[in-house]
């Protein structure tokens, strides 16, 4: 009998013994996790907790930190993005709106001289008026884009045919690119192509892809605007032989106010909103915008939307 008790005794202190091991190695468990954590959020570093435990709920624990984790650098990530973009958003906008102001500036104090010919005071007249309306539409573009990245106003979508809202947005320039004798291509399907969008956005889309190709492609003399379909996708490609983007390029013109350097120029002016606010207008209606450029030989512009089904 006193054999038997000795034993459960000596049972009872191993188990003992044995859960007070596991409870210490726990509590240093947990210790390390608070430590390495806070060490983490603290330094903002990209470690993750690296501990092997033989508790199933402790290995639990140590998966979803590390995925909170990822989630937590990732979005630093962004908000580093972010607010880089929008430093360089900033300076590119001063820098755009001090040029048109410098002019107006400059302009409005010689218009204060009482010497002027009356022909040169309409010539300066007329500079404050271009410069004005300049900086007008830039202002305009850039809160247009603040809408648009919002998400507060969906557009109202209804069946839209894309071939008339090619022919149209084409004649709107044609005076233009006649006087600049520029080639014209456009290729339409006989068949009508529809899908369900937004008449208005759809034309300031393809006036903004126009625009872009005359004021980049002037030096290649033609422009060529090409809508297709295939089983699924109506697609508009605007297109041009000009000095093209280089590849190092192609991933940012979508950004905001990202310009070319010599778009500075006065040869090529550009806001460098015109092409994000392209690329919000089709996302919004459930739309894809693509870029292939080989300088000098073709810049094409694609945007594909779903087809309507009969």
């Amino acid at each position: 009998m006193i054999a038997l008790l000795l034993l459960l005794i000596l049972v009872l202190l191993i188990v003992l013994f044995s859960q007070q091991n596991r409870l210490r190695s726990r509590s240093r468990e947990m210790r390390y996790v608070h430590d390495k954590l806070n060490a983490i959020l603290d330094q903002q570093t990209q470690e993750r907790l690296l501990l092997v435990s033989s508790d199933p709920r402790i290995r639990e624990l140590l998966i979803d930190l590390n995925r909170l984790l990822d989630v937590n650098h990732r979005g630093i990530v962004e908000r580093a993005r972010l607010e880089s973009s929008m430093r360089n958003m900033l300076a590119n906008m001063s820098h755009d709106l001090k040029t048109p102001l410098t002019v107006v500036l400059g302009c409005s104090e010689m218009l204060q001289r009482s010497d002027l010919p009356e022909g040169e005071q309409q010539q300066i007249i007329q500079s404050i008026h271009r410069k004005s309306a300049e900086t007008i539409g830039l202002v305009n573009a850039f809160f247009d884009l603040a809408k648009l990245e919002s998400g507060d106003a969906a557009p109202d979508m209804s069946r839209v045919e894309l071939g008339e809202l090619c022919r149209r947005n084409m004649l709107s320039f044609y005076d233009l690119l006649d006087h600049q004798g520029t080639e014209v291509h456009i290729e339409l399907p006989e068949e009508k192509v529809h899908i369900m969008g937004n008449t208005e956005a759809l034309d300031r889309i393809l006036s903004n892809l126009i625009s872009n190709s005359i004021r980049y492609g002037l030096d290649g003399a033609v422009l060529g605007l090409r809508l297709y379909t295939d089983a699924e996708y109506a697609y508009i490609e605007v297109w041009d032989r000009g000095k093209g983007i280089a590849e190092s390029h192609q991933d940012q013109v979508f950004e905001r106010l990202y310009t070319l350097e010599d778009s500075r120029n006065r040869t090529y002016q550009g806001s460098g909103l015109g092409l994000t606010i392209t690329k919000r207008l089709t996302e919004q209606m459930n739309g894809r915008i693509a870029l292939t450029s080989k300088p000098y030989v073709r810049t094409t512009f694609t945007v594909s939307f779903r087809k309507m089904s009969y």
